[in-house]
């Protein structure tokens, strides 16, 4: 009976330890699974650069992924008890409802809590969700939905913008094409889709600086940066970043800021200061005589910038007539360069032109003028006349242009005719009664018997 019970004490013993041996082996796999594949970590916003580098040596990504998006493994996701506070991105399907937080003590967290709960930021799109946690409750996470299968948790630590430097000297008017990548806690961000969560921008703020006319002028937004393949982009969604950079602003001293946006932070890269001096170009015109013939265009270069041998000319010319027409010049002239324009009539003639050159430090400028007009006379009016003499013209303007009555001229043409054939008919029926004693010849006769007779010498009678 005792070895019986000490066999039956063996086995539970047994049984007992192997089972807390295999939940302490399971347990440990679990923790050291989520430790290998789904730890991160966070800054807040006032972290220096060696707690970047300290939290995220920490976390050791699958596959050897990049440090700032970690695939999680169905959903899951683990915070560590030294995080303060992290902001986070889930990528979804689109369409589909906000994603739901929970925590590791079985909480929630969803969007309908945002306006109630100071601990965390909800930002949401049709589809992702940004969210920000302070003081997160340490230990394993879940978010439960449509969460895309190649989707990675996005930990945005400190999120740059590295952007190509600026010319210390700069032209009103000129064109600029500028390439720019993200980094999130100094890593390039290579994932497509973090393209439509930030906003990308230089902006140029005055430095105040009194002995330059834009004192005071505030801040200017003059590049947006687009990964879209439009314009000066050369690959859509490749994680290059590019902008068209148009200095249409006041001269003066300007401290360009890359600034980087999302729906809940942002973050702004101060650059060294730059001038914008006038446009290096001026456009002048030389006026045509008459109808006939051409207009001069004169482009000159400030030898002061550019090398004027490099100009390359190229634009249109809008007529009084509303024509358009092309215009160029390509010539090495060492000089001012003369454009013939044609001569269509008075009015106003509109002048839009870029210009191509090198400045003197041996950077290609693309330089957009200003749009120059210039306005061709009308020809003199003609002298002027007395009312009483203008009355007068005007009446026999009105005179000399009546059209005449064709009509009554036609009956009176018709009326002559039947009135010769009439006659012509009577002669030749009156012929053959009377012969050759035609009616005219009687007519003639009785004519002349109407007419008195003159007395002669021989017939007045002789007085005694």
């Amino acid at each position: 009976m005792s070895a019986l019970r000490r066999r039956l004490e063996l086995h539970l013993f047994g049984q007992h330890y192997i089972r807390n041996c295999a939940q302490l082996d399971f347990a440990r796999l679990l923790c050291c699974a989520i430790a290998l594949l789904l730890p991160f970590a966070a800054l807040s916003n006032n972290a220096n650069n060696e707690d970047i580098e300290a939290l995220l040596s920490k976390i050791k990504p699958i596959e050897n992924k990049n440090l700032n998006d970690i695939q999680i493994l169905n959903n899951r996701f683990r915070i560590d008890d030294d995080v303060k506070e992290v902001t986070l991105i889930f990528f979804r399907e689109r369409g589909s409802a906000p994603v739901v937080l929970v925590r590791p003590d079985g909480s929630k967290f969803h969007l309908e809590n945002d306006s109630t709960n100071d601990n965390y930021r909800w930002f949401e799109t049709g589809t992702y969700d940004m969210i920000e946690l302070r003081n997160p409750m340490p230990g394993p996470w879940q978010a439960i939905g449509n969460i895309l299968p190649e989707s990675r948790l996005i930990v945005v630590a400190n999120i740059n913008l590295n952007i190509d430097p600026l010319p210390k000297t700069l032209f009103q008017g000129e064109t600029l094409k500028l390439t720019a990548h993200l980094e999130n806690a100094g890593t390039k961000v290579e994932l497509v889709e973090f393209r439509d969560v930030v906003s990308l921008s230089l902006e140029f703020s005055s430095t105040n600086n009194p002995n330059y006319g834009n004192f005071g002028m505030g801040t200017r937004t003059i590049a947006r940066f687009e990964d879209n393949g439009i314009g000066f982009d050369e690959s859509a969604r490749d994680g290059v970043f590019t902008g068209q950079f148009s200095s249409d602003i006041p001269e003066g001293e300007w401290r360009p800021v890359a600034a980087v946006r999302t729906p809940l932070l942002s973050r702004e890269k101060r650059m060294p200061k730059v001038v914008v001096h006038a446009t290096p170009v001026s456009i002048s015109h030389i006026a045509g005589t008459g109808t006939d013939g051409y207009h001069t265009v004169v482009v000159k270069g400030d030898e002061k910038y550019i090398d004027v041998e490099t100009i390359l000319i190229d634009g249109t010319v809008k007529q009084p007539n509303g024509d358009t027409q092309r215009i160029s010049f390509t010539e090495i002239v060492n000089g001012p360069k003369n454009i013939e324009t044609l001569n269509v009539g008075y009015g106003i003639y509109t002048i839009n032109l870029s210009v191509f050159a090198r400045s003197r430090d041996g950077r290609d400028l693309v330089i957009n003028l200003p749009q120059y007009s210039f306005t061709t006379a009308a020809p003199p009016p003609p002298p002027s006349v007395e009312p009483e003499e203008q009355a007068v013209a005007d009446t026999e303007i009105v005179v000399e242009e009546e059209p005449p009555n064709y009509l009554l001229l036609v009956i009176l043409i018709n009326v002559f005719l039947m009135g010769i054939g009439g006659l012509l008919i009577y002669t030749v029926l009156d012929k053959r009664k009377n012969g050759s004693n035609l009616w005219f010849k009687r007519l003639f006769n009785k004519i002349l018997n109407f007419i008195p007779k003159k007395k002669t010498d021989a017939q007045e009678p002789i007085t005694e």
